[in-house]
């Protein structure tokens, strides 16, 4: 074991150091200088979804009591080498096919949105990956995501703002397509184990997602306001509805951490793709409801049948904490559609069948790639660590207070 950790240090920061140069120089021939003209984007808007990728998810993840270190720490290397990374392929989309170039504060906010795909994924692969792993998946995911959104925006005629918030479907289920082809932990292992102080860590980044995610949905909302008040009254409701669910399923009748912890987000997560048009805020407390039930009952029915029949081991619960939601408000945005255009709209049927082909495509996309990279991280190239290893921070981290090494 001594060996493949002295290969991890001679590789990740050379390769770290690889890409650094690589954007450098790209920057350097696709970038100008700053734009004068005013921003679309508020800086304080930007901040809010920052705050959401760096803070939020890097304490969401903090579960594991021999994780912590990897867990905020890696999060911090990918989304600021995943945001450039993002820049870059817009850059290139801009550069190739003689796109529109927005604004410098309105590009990196969308990089920063995009990276929302890459950690919920990295949340259904944690404890099983080592750094230049996550690496790759971070380039690859970003890469195939940009692909899935330049086609719905240009063949299928995908508004942008609702190209965007295919960052949960995507991340959820890309992740679970690469987590599928990793071992299974060892079953009953300590070290994926929480601990409360961890748990509380973990709520606290939830709390940082709940109060920020308003600002996620309608950052690119052309509605803004809509689609303000829509999410925070779904998040309302599906965080109401999760202690009632966590309460009515557990079997001493007690709260368990584990619901709040992914429940309270749901309606968040589903009300993203329609708060833009809701008109009336019952529909999105409706809709905040609904993803609550998904999420705690696909808890149960997911990790108890359908995870184990299919080989994958989905470490934060990432497919019923994103991806179901993702699915719900897909087609709820399909569903208020129709009613809304019943008797006016001549191609209906056209139109509902496009957003089903962008919803498709998006989830097709995900799996397909998500496996191609699977397949491609467990090389002996990058040398996948021993499922005796998983969730195991010392195999990357200094621990001055052990007297003993591995």
């Amino acid at each position: 074991m001594s060996s493949n950790y002295r290969n991890f240090r001679n590789s990740v920061p050379w390769l770290i150091l690889f890409l650094e140069a690589v954007f450098i120089v790209l920057f350097y021939f696709l970038f100008s200088a700053n734009e004068a003209s005013k921003s679309s984007i508020s800086y304080p808007a930007f901040q809010d979804v920052s705050h959401m990728v760096i803070f939020g998810f890097g304490f969401f993840l903090t579960f594991m009591k021999r994780y912590g270190f990897s867990s905020t720490g890696f999060n911090l290397l990918i989304t600021v080498l995943g945001v450039q990374c993002s820049l870059l392929i817009e850059g290139l989309l801009v550069f190739l096919l003689g796109r529109t170039n927005e604004d410098s504060l309105k590009r990196i906010t969308k990089a920063a949105m995009t990276m929302t795909a890459v950690v919920i994924s990295t949340g259904a692969v944690l404890g099983k990956t080592n750094p230049v792993q996550l690496i790759l998946m971070t380039v690859v995911e970003i890469i195939v995501f940009h692909m899935s959104r330049w086609i719905n925006n240009v063949f299928l005629q995908v508004p942008d703002n609702i190209s965007m918030m295919h960052v949960h479907l995507f991340g959820a289920y890309f992740g679970l397509a690469v987590s599928s082809r990793f071992s299974e932990p060892l079953p009953r292992s300590e070290k994926h184990a929480s601990t409360p102080k961890l748990d509380l860590f973990s709520m606290l980044g939830t709390l940082f997602l709940w109060v920020f995610w308003p600002s996620f949905n309608s950052i690119l909302a052309l509605n803004k306001r809509n689609a303000i008040y829509n999410t925070y009254f779904a998040l309302a409701v599906s965080a109401v509805s999760a202690f009632v669910l966590s309460a009515l399923t557990a079997k001493d009748g007690k709260f368990r951490m584990t619901h709040i912890h992914s429940a309270v987000l749901a309606g968040g997560v589903a009300v993203g793709y329609a708060g833009h048009c809701i008109e009336y805020p019952w529909i999105a407390m409706i809709l905040g409801l609904l993803a609550s039930v998904i999420t705690i009952l696909g808890s149960y029915c997911l990790q108890r049948c359908l995870n184990p029949v299919l080989k994958i081991h989905d470490t934060s619960g990432v497919h019923f904490t994103f991806g179901l939601p993702g699915v719900l408000g897909d087609l709820t945005r399909v569903v208020l559609f129709v009613v809304k255009n019943w008797a006016v709209s001549p191609r209906l049927g056209y139109l509902v069948m496009i957003d089903i082909g962008a919803f498709c495509l998006t989830i097709s996309v995900a799996l397909v790639t998500g496996f191609i990279t699977g397949l491609i991280l467990n090389l002996k190239l990058f040398k996948t660590i021993p499922v005796s290893k998983y969730f195991d921070d010392q195999f990357y981290w200094e621990f001055p207070h052990l007297a003993v090494g591995f």
